[in-house]
């Protein structure tokens, strides 16, 4: 066996079989990504490689960063060609990170280059990509079409226009694109420099004057009521943990009266009116039956100097250790208690909480869909092959594996689509090897095929009904 040959990951004959009969052909539904909308709007062509692949991409500015790159080939204003160059230097020090794996991967699909990037090679790697992305077939829409993209869903702020999912709509290129709801920005309460101007924003936006809390609420439901209308179907929030404090209605509108008269509030009646905005915006989830998704644990903005210097998102996050399981209970009771709980993706960033979640899902699975409550796959630094299996593993052994829905990029760049691929080698792998271990039986594997099927692909289709 070669590195990154047609068997690349399946060490067995049994995985090699379910992946290339089963998992290989089915489509792609990414369910959950970064990727911009005005970009398959336009269908931008990227001017070069190092655009479409080290544009935002903060994976790769930690390796550079770590292997001593300075930062103006990271962000800065270094030429394009000078950043790519500085990338090939860094890959060959990826050994063993995922990036090795998905640099490789992202270059032989859709781009055909199967040698290694490494200074040797950067050049010629980089003129014959650089080359192929002035044609229409890897264009945005065209590098989708290849990688077989059936349904994409964005993040989107509630203030968005969605101007550009509705040109998306409009030209009807065979993918569907749609927009998800990512209300993070006003639970910020506690920092009025941002929480006020984005609610005059807000106001703007939805036709809703806010003086009071109601009106919050009401701009909001405005808001969301127009994404439904432009095929949304699904919410998203980025949380270190879960806000699920007991709080009065009444409390409420006092702590936002507070804020909106730039009184400083109190921890706790941050957290109340977090805790209360969570649930206000679970129930209009649960009234349109969107599915809400949560990504748990990460630790933000570790770097003062570098969040001053270059903002959020940038490369300067770990993985957290907030306490989760008892929130996450509250919040999720609070809703089914009332049988108001919408469909739930819980995403965990912490692995050392894996059975945590896997359990948590099984408090609120209530036969009313097949995997109601999903534990969703392993994200961000977990994204990589061991991630995957002790995510798969846990769900395997306190869940339904056979419910899950499977992968999303969640990623920035148009050539992510790889990492698809990469999880559903994973999962044949891990299913091949039981099967030649004797732990699940050979006779089964038209059933075994099915089960990959649907974890690719079927699961969330059926699921989120788009």
């Amino acid at each position: 066996m070669s590195f990154l040959d047609e068997n690349f990951l399946l060490q067995t004959k049994t995985a090699q079989r379910l992946y290339h009969e089963h998992a290989k052909g089915m489509p792609i539904i990414d369910y959950h990504c970064h990727l911009s909308p005005e970009a398959i709007a336009t269908d931008r062509k990227f001017d070069n490689l190092t655009q479409i692949w080290l544009e935002g991409d903060h994976y790769k500015w930690r390796a550079m960063r770590t292997n001593g790159i300075p930062e103006r080939y990271c962000t800065g204003g270094a030429d394009d060609y000078a950043k790519f160059e500085k990338w090939a230097q860094t890959v060959p020090y990826t050994v063993r990170n995922p990036l090795y794996h998905w640099t490789h991967m992202e270059l032989k699909r859709p781009f055909g280059v199967e040698k290694i990037l490494k200074p040797e090679t950067a050049q010629e790697i980089y003129s014959t990509c650089t080359e192929m992305l002035q044609s229409d077939e890897y264009s945005v829409r065209g590098i989708l079409r290849q990688m077989n993209v059936e349904v994409i869903c964005t993040t989107d702020d509630p203030i968005d226009s969605l101007e550009h999912h509705q040109k998306i709509k409009a030209d009807n290129f065979g993918i569907q694109v749609l927009p998800a709801f990512r209300c993070d920005k006003i639970l910020a309460i506690e920092d009025q420099e941002v929480f006020l101007p984005y609610l005059q924003k807000l106001e703007e936006a939805s036709g809703v004057s806010i003086s009071n809390f109601q009106e919050l609420l009401d701009a909001l439901k405005q808001r969301h009521d127009f994404f439904h209308e432009q095929g949304c179907r699904l919410s998203d929030h980025g949380l270190n943990t879960m806000y699920a404090v007991d709080y009065t209605d009444e409390e409420i509108k006092n702590i936002f009266q507070k804020a909106l008269q730039k009184q400083t509030l109190t921890d706790e009646e941050a957290l109340k009116f977090k805790s209360a905005m969570l649930v206000h915006m679970a129930l209009l989830d649960h009234s349109k039956n969107w599915t809400q998704q949560f990504h748990l644990g990460a630790l933000r903005n570790n770097n003062t100097r570098m969040l001053r210097e270059l903002g959020p998102d940038t490369g300067f996050d770990s993985i957290g250790d907030f306490g989760v399981a008892e929130p996450l209970s509250r919040f999720l009771d609070k809703l089914d208690n009332s049988d108001q709980l919408a469909k739930t993706i819980l995403y965990n960033l912490n692995p050392s909480h894996n059975e945590l979640f896997a359990t948590m899902i099984g408090n609120f699975n209530d036969g009313s869909t097949p995997g109601k409550i999903q534990f969703g796959s392993a994200w961000w630094f977990l994204d990589q092959k061991d991630g995957m299996e002790k995510q798969m593993n846990a769900l395997s052994n306190m869940g339904l594996l056979s419910r899950f829905v499977g992968m999303l990029t969640d990623s920035r760049s148009f050539l992510s689509y790889p990492r698809h691929e990469y999880f559903r080698r994973i999962l044949c792998n891990l299913i091949g090897n039981d099967v030649e271990n004797g732990e699940l039986p050979a006779s089964e594997m038209d059933w075994l095929g099915h089960l990959v099927e649907n974890i690719s692909y079927h699961n969330a289709k059926s699921y989120f009904g788009f």
